[in-house]
């Protein structure tokens, strides 16, 4: 023992220790597992109430087939540059190793998240489907039949590969009225000029 543990040892003799008394006291009893069970369930059920995305059979698709969509009213050239990766991605979800339900419930919450954060380009990785045991690409088949169903999404593509290529979709999502508003304000002050 060196010197200074020794001193500190020599000062410490018979200090004990002070008792003090708990303030607060944390008790957990199965009742708090059975209220956030509850809680779950019910925010769960109210999400699933809210989402209408469809669960039926579907044809599946190739793992490297390339998913489109553009609807009504989408001019060719803003389509042409969300399918060239000219977009800045401003959110991404991550689908892999996810059972088609989780994947429903996320892709439903993800979209009406990115409109309520006023967000026009957004990413789904729904992966291939290469480690599934079904002949083909589960999570990407429904992905694309999902994505129509939500009017909220203006059109869609394939990646490009440094993005994840097949494995991956680019969305366009539609302007909030907030945005719409700015816009207009935007050109009415350049023609006040």
């Amino acid at each position: 023992m060196g010197d200074d543990d020794r001193l500190f040892a020599e000062e410490m003799a018979g200090v004990k220790p002070l008792e003090l008394e708990r303030r607060v006291v944390l008790k957990k009893d199965s009742g708090d597992a059975v209220s956030i069970a509850a809680r779950r369930a019910a925010a769960t059920a109210s999400s699933e109430a809210r989402n209408f995305l469809s669960t039926s059979d579907i044809e599946l698709l190739d793992p490297y087939y390339v998913l489109e969509f553009r609807r009504e009213g989408v001019q060719h050239g803003v389509f042409r540059r969300l399918k060239q990766g000219k977009y800045a991605i401003e959110a991404r979800l991550d689908l892999h190793k996810m059972t088609v339900d989780q994947a429903r419930l996320q892709v439903f919450e993800f979209i009406r998240e990115a409109m309520k954060a006023d967000l026009r380009t957004v990413m789904i990785v729904h992966g291939r489907g290469h480690h599934s045991e079904s002949k083909g690409a589960v999570i990407k088949s429904y992905v694309n039949r999902w994505l129509p169903e939500m009017d909220e999404v203006q059109g869609f593509s394939s990646a490009q590969p440094q993005h994840g290529g097949a494995g991956a979709v680019y969305i366009m999502l539609r302007k909030s009225e907030r945005k719409k508003q700015e816009n207009r304000d935007r050109l009415a002050r350049g023609r006040s000029v």
